[in-house]
Order: structure tokens, then C-alpha cells, then sequence
């Protein structure tokens, strides 16, 4: 029974012990946040867990940049960090939290010759837009609201100084937002006129893609934009039901590849319990940290999969 019991216990050590072909990792932060405080300590927890090297990166100074510099510059000064760090030529994984996966999406759509993502972990990401601005901080919710109400949110003044702005999509608002948003509309391949297939290949090409949505999620409007979820267009979408990610355009169209990923059984849709960005410790072994050692199994993949 000693000995049984000791093999058991070495396996499940094993399984979140990083095979020697780890990569590393880098992590991207949500909005009014930084890599210090509570964003280092996951960071280091993850490190710990998948024995990867982890490492966030920071945009300008981390809180005000987050709420205040546009998200095509985030994007920019994301792409070059990473372009400059020896330690991911070789590939790297992402895990992004919140507004980040803006960022992280970002990056591996637009950033050329960047050394390749290979598993991308996105945790309560606005994947598919917002529908009303994310509000979980006072100071970030009071300075949205008065200058939406003000100038509007697709205004250039509002687009070029408030980075949520950039993905906020109001289903009965659909030109303007196509017209207006500086962001949203290119990370997602949504203008006709200028879809770009770099975008598509390149977001394709990922070996996973992870998208975990938190089932009490408030701050994000709808909850279902984690999984590319969103209201159909149009009047009345407050009362709609929300179109699972197969039925929306981006999907059926595969704009961004999100369908080609699908298709290949790359992507995972998990739910887990709690408020935004919530997540227990044993979900973060469960779903996120075999996506950091290269140690993901089938039955991994099958266990953490839900239907969209």
C-alpha cells in the first residue's frame, strides 16, 4: 500500500513538473493593474507550478498606462519587448488576464517577425468586445462614463485616450463602431475592405488555445465574449440571447481563424467559478499550468473542453 501510494503521488508531481523542453511564459495584466503586487505573485506561482520561466511584461508604467494609453500602442510596445528578449526566440506561451488578452492578441496577430506563441491561455479576456464599458474600479468607471456620455465612445478623443474604448462594441451601433473603434474592429478582421490574412494565419497557427471564462463575470458585458461569445446585432440585444461563438460572423467567416482552430481541436472553452478574474489555485493546475510545461494530454484537453 506504501509503495502504491508513493508512485501515485509521484505521478501527480510529475504531471506539473516541466518536461526539459519547457518554454517560457509571459504574462499580461488587466486594466488599472501593474506586474508588481498580486500579478507578480501568479506569475511566480505559475513559474513555480510548471517549473517554466515566467515573465510579465509591462507596458509604460503599468496602472495608468492600462486605462489611458491606446490599445494599438500597448500593442506596439508589447511587440518590441518581446522582439528584444533572447530568452523566447526559440517560441513562447501567454497566459493574459482581463483587458490583456487585448494586448496579447495583439501581439501575436500584428507583431511581425516575432519568435512564435505556442499555447495562449486566455483568462476573462473581452475576446468578442464589450457591450458597456468594464467597470470594476471607481476611478476608471467614473472617468469612462462622463466621457462617453460627453464625447462618445467612438469619438477619436475617447478612442485615443481611454484604452477599454478600443473594445467596446454596442450591438445597435454596429457602423459607428466599425467607423469609430480603433481597435476591436482590426484585432477581430471585422473591415471587409481591409481583412487582412496575416491576421488569420498567424493566429491560426497557434499549437493551443485556451479561453476560460468566469461564470459570475460582471465586469464583462456579456460574460460569453471569454469564449468569443456576443448579442446578436441590432435593437433589442439587451434582452437577446447571447450567439455562442459558432454563431457569430467571425466564426462562420473565420475572419481570425477562430473556426480553423476549433476544427483542429486546439481550443479549449472552460468555465470556472467565480467573479471576474476569479480563479482558485487548483483550477490554475488544472487548466492553465499544463498549458506552461508541455505536459498536455488528450484527456487533459477533453476534460477542460466545453461546447460553444
Amino acid at each position: 500500500m506504501a509503495a502504491t501510494t508513493s508512485f501515485i503521488i509521484f505521478i501527480i508531481m510529475m504531471s506539473v513538473v516541466a518536461t526539459t523542453n519547457s518554454l517560457p511564459f509571459v504574462v499580461f495584466h488587466g486594466i488599472a493593474d501593474n506586474c508588481t503586487d498580486k500579478v507578480s505573485i501568479i506569475t511566480q506561482k505559475l513559474t513555480n507550478w510548471s517549473g517554466s520561466e515566467g515573465y510579465c511584461i509591462e507596458i509604460g508604467d503599468g496602472y495608468n498606462s492600462s486605462i489611458y494609453m491606446p490599445l494599438m500602442n500597448q500593442t506596439t510596445i508589447a511587440c518590441e519587448k518581446v522582439k528584444s528578449m533572447s530568452e523566447l526566440n526559440d517560441g513562447y506561451n501567454i497566459v493574459a488576464i482581463s483587458q490583456g488578452n487585448m494586448v496579447a492578441r495583439g501581439l501575436i496577430e500584428f507583431c511581425d517577425e516575432a519568435p512564435p506563441v505556442k499555447n495562449y491561455v486566455s483568462f476573462a479576456g473581452p475576446q468578442a468586445g464589450v457591450a458597456s464599458p468594464p467597470c470594476s474600479e471607481p476611478e476608471v468607471c467614473s472617468k469612462l462614463d462622463t466621457l462617453i456620455e460627453q464625447l462618445g465612445v467612438y469619438s477619436q478623443f475617447v478612442q485615443e485616450h481611454l484604452a477599454p474604448a478600443g473594445y467596446i462594441k454596442i450591438p445597435d451601433d454596429i457602423p459607428d463602431y466599425l467607423r469609430g473603434s480603433e481597435f476591436l474592429p482590426k484585432l477581430n478582421n471585422e473591415l471587409a475592405i481591409c481583412r487582412n490574412s496575416a491576421y488569420k494565419e498567424r493566429f491560426a497557427s497557434l499549437d493551443n488555445l485556451v479561453l476560460i471564462m468566469c461564470d459570475q463575470d460582471e465586469v464583462l458585458v456579456p460574460k460569453e465574449t471569454s469564449w468569443f461569445g456576443f448579442y446578436p446585432e441590432g435593437p433589442g440585444w439587451a434582452n437577446s440571447t447571447v450567439l455562442p461563438a459558432n454563431e457569430t460572423m467571425l466564426y462562420k467567416e473565420n475572419w481570425i481563424g477562430l473556426k480553423t482552430l476549433v476544427e483542429a481541436g486546439k481550443v479549449q472553452f472552460v468555465n470556472v467559478s467565480g467573479r471576474h478574474v476569479e480563479i482558485s489555485d487548483s483550477d490554475i493546475i488544472k487548466y492553465i499550468v499544463p498549458y506552461l510545461n508541455g505536459s498536455v494530454t488528450l484527456s487533459m484537453v477533453e476534460s477542460s473542453s466545453s461546447s460553444i
